[in-house]
């Protein structure tokens, strides 16, 4: 059941964040006059709609997107023509019949008293606000989803109560099963378990330093490797102090993120802390949005290189990896298993707005890529004609005619393709063979 839920929130969060971004494109088109005829959440047979002054605003059946219509968004051809008809044979034939069906598409429904109003006659900065106000749109909504995590929810901060102790010695680079074992001889028996640590004991001293934080304590601990030190935790109240031998083994290093980027040799005790929520400032959701910012871009970029992957895990049963790109199923099954885990109500929403904020900030960051259909494609388009502006305008040339979109119609079929195609494995993969982080 709670996994139904989980699902249904992360569709009801989809929608709204595809309708939040495509508001966004709305409203910067409503204020800059271009006629609007419609704003649709989904694709595919409208489910519900309604007109609104010269807008009609509805709901499709299948919400993998959303769009606004603005009138003009492909300009005539440079000869004023609304569209054309060619006989040439061949890939060239097949591509200017591709643009021009294009360009009467969007012309068909221009009327004569939408001079002035079209997509195409703005100036090139205005309509790269209208387009870049979707994914910021999607920028905001993770920035407030994080900030709503940060200040009502916390952030798992490590203290110095020993919340778990390791029994057995296990390098890093060992596999996660051989390190989640709990039988070993006792001659492999971790430092923690030896002197009989404690879950609930607090560790106040070490080697002689007055301890304060986990992040100063592993320090220590890592330096110490080969050497037995005095060791003080708090146990019920009483200080219990013991001789301890930091035994050397291969530890986890890691970079930006806390992503684990190698191993090295360092001292081990063996205890896991506790990890309470503290509440934090507004503005660290600012610092949180960038560091997400920067790992999912690097996902984003490495989208290509883990296809065989992904390939690998639909046909030959290949273990899916837990960074493996997953798809809206993949997303909505998360969200599932989430509400569905045996923790605490704070564990699940935290993860569950984390993940939504994650899919914003993906949102955010394939919206612009600059290649069309994409917002980032129509951005490229209105630089380049701004660009062209300049030149003209520092020769003392006439202004150049507007970018047309519609000759890189070829290329958007081909990334909306690559899309689809994208789209179709990670479904599948999230079926048949979906990524388990729980």
């Amino acid at each position: 059941m709670l996994t139904a839920i989980g699902i249904v929130l992360f569709v009801l969060g989809l929608l709204f964040s595809i309708a939040w971004h495509e508001l966004g494109h709305l409203t910067f088109a409503k204020v800059f006059k271009v006629r609007t005829t419609q704003y649709m959440v989904g694709f595919g047979k409208t489910v519900w709609s309604k007109k609104v002054g010269e807008t009609e605003y509805g709901i499709k059946a299948v919400p993998l997107g959303g769009y606004i219509r603005m009138i003009g968004m492909v300009p005539p051809d440079k000869f004023g023509r609304q569209r054309i008809t060619t006989t040439a044979l061949g890939p060239a034939g097949i591509f200017r019949q591709l643009v021009e069906d294009t360009r009467h598409g969007d012309r068909a429904q221009v009327l004569e008293t939408d001079d002035g109003r079209q997509f195409y006659q703005l100036h090139p900065f205005k309509r790269i606000v209208i387009m870049f106000a979707g994914p910021f749109m999607n920028l905001v909504l993770a920035v407030i989803l994080f900030g709503v995590v940060m200040t009502t929810i916390g952030v798992p901060t490590p203290n110095t109560t020993v919340s778990s102790v390791s029994a057995c010695v296990v390098p890093a680079t060992a596999s996660a099963a051989e390190q989640q074992k709990t039988e070993c001889p006792q001659t492999e028996w971790t430092p923690a378990r030896m002197i009989g640590l404690q879950p609930g004991d607090v560790i106040t001293d070490f080697a002689g330093t007055s301890i304060t934080g986990w992040t100063q304590l592993t320090a220590l601990i890592r330096a110490a490797a080969g050497q037995t030190v005095p060791l003080t935790v708090q146990r019920a109240g009483t200080p219990v102090t013991q001789q301890v031998t930091i035994v050397l083994t291969e530890r986890p290093v890691t970079g930006a993120n806390d992503q684990v980027v190698g191993t090295t040799p360092a001292g081990f005790l063996g205890v896991g802390p506790q990890f309470p929520y503290v509440t934090q400032s507004f503005g660290s959701a600012f610092d949180r949005t960038g560091q997400f910012i920067g790992t999912a871009a690097h996902a984003v970029i490495q989208i290509p290189s883990r296809i065989p992957a992904l390939w690998d895990a639909i046909f030959n049963g290949a273990e899916r990896d837990a960074n493996s790109p997953v798809g809206i199923v993949g997303a909505g099954r998360i969200s599932g298993e989430i509400l569905a885990l045996d923790s605490p109500a704070k564990d699940k929403w935290a993860l569950f707005l984390t993940l939504l904020a994650g899919f914003n900030m993906s949102l955010f960051l394939l919206n612009l890529l600059p290649l069309l259909p994409l917002d980032g494609g129509h951005i490229l388009g209105a630089v380049i004609e701004w660009i062209r502006r300049g030149i003209n305008r520092l020769r003392r040339k006439a202004l150049p005619p507007p970018f047309d979109v519609a000759k890189l119609m070829p290329v958007a079929y081909v990334v909306a393709l690559l899309f689809i195609g994208l789209t179709v494995l990670t479904f599948i993969a999230d079926v048949v063979n979906p990524v388990n982080l729980f």
